[in-house]
């Protein structure tokens, strides 16, 4: 998959990433609570926005139960409750690297706000709509925990797009978006450790940067993902010069 390779060095470690527990747990219910209404049903068969928060939602270990409550609240409540619109901003980071962030929202003025805040105060630029958002394909990300030929076979027969063996002996499953959640539910059926799964934006290329460069935007990258609205945030930094 040409320019999708180094995946630890594209998204970080997931160790550099992890939020605080309960801000974890937020994110993923705000998602499964827009996935509900946008979606029109509390089916995740018949939604294949809500199986996708489902199959997040469960590769970040959120209890059952608040996944369910998550969703019975969405069903039952939908007249007079909180609206979330889900909005894109686009800007650039350290070396010139590409930054796109997802967001869900119940107030425009207060994210975009605080989004420009933290570009403008750790040294990146927000951009218009459009100027970046070109350079990433939208893709299921599947994580195991281990790399068998076995887990490699499953994955495509439950139909994987591509399949990428990591240096750390961990798989990484890509699948088409409405893929996603038939190949992460297929594998962990078959007994496979899925350790993460959801959509994300996968740049078409990457930006090698400096030590410096890169340690100046993942401070920049992780004040974005501390924002309450923010979802997603993803860039096409290549991270490998802190490894050296």
């Amino acid at each position: 998959m040409a320019g999708h390779s180094k995946w630890s060095q594209i998204k970080r470690k997931k160790g550099a990433n992890d939020k605080k527990r309960s801000a974890t747990i937020s994110k993923h219910i705000r998602a499964l609570t827009n996935a509900v209404r946008s979606g029109g049903s509390g089916d995740p068969a018949g939604n294949l926005s809500l199986k996708n928060a489902i199959a997040a939602a469960k590769a970040d270990t959120v209890p059952v139960d608040n996944i369910e409550n998550a969703i019975k609240r969405a069903v039952g409540n939908s007249d007079g409750a909180t609206e979330y619109k889900e909005i894109a901003y686009e800007g650039y980071g350290q070396g010139g690297t590409a930054i796109l962030i997802e967001t869900l929202t119940d107030n425009v003025n207060r994210t975009v706000g605080e989004v420009r805040s933290v570009f403008n105060k750790k040294g990146g630029n927000m951009g218009n709509s459009g100027s970046v958002a070109w350079q990433f394909d939208k893709k299921g990300i599947i994580q195991v925990s281990k790399n068998t030929s076995e887990a490699q076979e499953a994955a495509i027969e439950f139909g994987a797009e591509d399949i990428e063996e990591n240096e750390d002996g961990t798989l990484t499953v890509y699948t088409a978006r409405a893929d996603l959640f038939t190949v992460s539910e297929g594998l962990s059926g078959a007994g496979f450790d899925v350790t993460e799964a959801s959509l994300q934006n996968i740049p078409q290329n990457t930006v090698a940067l400096s030590a410096e460069d890169a340690e100046k935007l993942m401070v920049l990258i992780e004040a974005l993902e501390d924002l309450d609205d923010v979802q997603t945030v993803t860039s096409n930094a290549d991270f490998s010069a802190l490894e050296e």
